[in-house]
């Protein structure tokens, strides 16, 4: 009797730790359906938010992807309303799918080059011709460049989906007052940005250094808006801003591979960009064209060749 007695208390306890493992379980599990159900909830609203307000769908031929690093052809527009506009913002985004670095080069929307079919005119001019397609052959006619993938974006749509993201505002530096033709006043110190803001941040130019103070300014927002991504405190806006990305942004993925692509980013947490401008510092000069205005005549070789060493890529 008293062995059997012994036996019986000496269950109890681990009868009570097998309830609390199923009470934890279950909380567990509960918390996972909760969050899947507001994530999926967050992402149609988003997807909704979006629908039938972005750029139109362009046919895209890129080029064979060939080891671990995709190019993205990255393009800022500003529509209006108007059936063709020129690319007021054009970067490529070279992303090292192995190690999760990314390298983004701008290039200044006044390099004079050759478009194919075309007399040679500004480079942003390209776009409004005939399209992705055609910015896409120039660049990759110009520098030998492979771009495998783009993304457009209008730039109304890239203020809502600035405050979807980031409802308190980005933070930004402004590095001077600043409100001449960008629809906004800014002045100069550490600021939280909503999307009108950063926008007009990323747009301006009416200072000594020109487009290409504007170009810095860009950078600075998509490093801005990486953090932003990538920022715990964001982490719940993330479903409805991928959703909104979808119907915001142009791209020629489909709907599931760019919701991969994010989640893949995402997923491997710190994301270095080292950035860029072509043309570099002392490769270029300014002359006037007929037709066409002041524009950049560039030492193409001299930026092909730091290309080549700043992706790390063959270029052909």
């Amino acid at each position: 009797m008293e062995e059997q007695d012994y036996s019986r208390r000496s269950q109890r306890p681990q009868k009570r730790r097998l309830r609390k493992g199923r009470a934890l379980f279950t909380l567990l599990l509960l918390f996972v359906i909760v969050i899947a159900g507001y994530s999926v909830m967050q992402y149609r609203s988003g997807l909704k938010l979006a629908s039938d307000t972005k750029v139109a769908q362009e046919a895209f031929k890129g080029d064979t992807v060939n080891g671990d690093v995709e190019n993205y052809l990255l393009l800022g527009i500003d529509t209006r309303g108007e059936e063709k506009s020129r690319t007021d913002t054009m970067m490529v985004l070279s992303w090292n799918k192995k190690t999760n670095d990314m390298k983004l080069v701008s290039l200044m929307r006044d390099i004079y080059a050759e478009i194919p079919g075309y007399k040679s005119y500004k480079l942003n001019t390209a776009y409004y011709l005939d399209g992705v397609q055609l910015l896409k052959d120039t660049i990759t006619n110009m520098f030998g460049l492979p771009i495998h993938h783009y993304a457009i974006i209008d730039f109304k749509n890239f203020e809502s989906l600035v405050d979807i993201l980031a409802p308190n505002g980005v933070e930004i530096d402004v590095d001077k007052d600043m409100s001449e033709n960008i629809g906004v006043s800014l002045k100069q110190g550490v600021h939280n940005l909503n999307g009108q803001e950063l926008l007009g941040f990323a747009r301006f130019r009416h200072d000594a250094e020109g487009d290409f103070g504007r170009v810095a300014r860009q950078q600075k927002v998509i490093e801005a808006l990486k953090n932003e991504v990538l920022s715990p405190q964001n982490m719940m806006n993330l479903p409805k801003f991928v959703g909104a990305a979808q119907g915001y942004i142009t791209t020629d993925y489909s709907s599931a591979e760019e919701v991969q692509q994010v989640l893949k980013m995402v997923s491997k947490g710190k994301v270095s960009i080292e950035k860029a401008t072509v043309p570099i510092e002392g490769s270029y000069n300014f002359q006037s064209f007929r037709g066409v205005g002041d524009s950049i005549v560039m030492d193409v070789e001299k930026n092909k060749e730091f290309l080549r060493k700043f992706l790390g890529i063959p270029l052909e």
